[in-house]
């Protein structure tokens, strides 16, 4: 597994019965979550006089209860290992979410470092990133220098990403920031012969399509995937594929990888599940996976684990 272990204002203190406890920035959060099915005893008393507890519903969804009035939304950053340092606009969702997923920053590290090594030998990088949520690896590769194309459905999390991006002082990079379908954007991209040397893909476990039909990632990636090869530069420097689903183990998504984007290009597919250290614990939670092409020519000089 590789972890994201490098923040300092973000902490996973603890987590046992379908919660995990953490802190973000000063403020105390108790969030549910599906992948913590032990039931060890709490290693702290911060879980009872948490800022905030997001509660589930029998009926689905579910509210928040708070110890303390929180602001609006309040800010956290980070440091990548490149030395750029980005700042996000936190606060608490409907369902549970804040706006940001820590552990992301392992795969923020990742990409800034290859970005970077290829653009101090010369070269520009262009990114597509699909589903891109509030911009978490759109600002990790333009800090690194990068122009990068911001794709995501909803109106509400393009703003926020480009709140991030204000926030972090990258509201003058090249970013192209577009409220789409991105099985849709990405045809018309193919259409218009516009090309990439990197893909990012963090798609949900489920959606709905142009037509309101409903669709299950397990389904649909592999046709996804295989339709964004065609917006891939002749000489790409990654294709990042990350899931939050329990059916695509990362050795599915690494066959998925590898029979598209590694059949037609030279270079290294690898797979690994990330996650975040636990504060009171000896291990780290699990949060998804990631499977990736790495450029064959910069695979020798970049480790996977960072």
């Amino acid at each position: 597994m590789r972890c994201a272990d490098r923040w300092h204002d973000y902490r996973l203190v603890d987590c046992t019965c379908s919660e995990k406890l953490e802190y973000w920035g000063k403020v105390s959060l108790v969030r549910p979550d599906p992948q913590v099915i032990w039931k060890t005893a709490k290693k702290t008393p911060v879980w009872d006089k948490a800022d905030g507890h997001y509660h589930r519903s029998e009926k689905g969804g579910g509210q928040w209860s708070f110890t303390r009035r929180l602001p609006e939304s309040w800010q956290i950053g980070y440091d990548l290992i490149t030395g750029q340092k980005l700042t996000f606009n936190i606060r608490p969702t409907g369902f549970k979410h804040t706006g940001l997923f820590p552990e992301q920053a392992v795969n923020w590290d990742f990409m800034a470092k290859m970005i970077s090594e290829r653009i101090a030998s010369g070269r520009e990088v262009n990114v597509l990133n699909l589903f891109a949520y509030t911009g978490g690896a759109t600002l990790a590769c333009a800090a690194a220098g990068a122009s990068v194309c911001h794709v995501d459905a909803s109106k509400g999390m393009v703003q926020w990403a480009r709140d991030n991006a204000a926030s972090s002082g990258l509201s003058d990079r090249p970013i192209r920031w577009i409220v789409d379908d991105c099985e849709k954007f990405v045809a018309r991209e193919i259409k218009r012969g516009r090309r990439y040397d990197a893909v990012i893909m963090d798609p949900p476990s489920y959606g709905r399509g142009p037509n309101q039909e409903v669709w299950k990632l397990e389904d649909c990636v592999y046709d996804l995937v295989d339709l964004c090869v065609g917006v891939l530069s002749d000489d790409p420097l990654f294709f990042l594929l990350n899931s939050y689903t329990t059916g695509l183990s990362p050795s599915v998504m690494a066959y998925i990888i590898g029979e598209t984007v590694g059949s037609r290009y030279k270079g290294k597919v690898s797979a690994d599940e990330i996650g975040l250290p636990v504060e009171t614990g000896s291990y780290a939670l699990p949060c998804g996976s990631t499977a990736m092409f790495t450029a064959e020519n910069i695979w020798k000089d970049i480790s996977w684990k960072i």
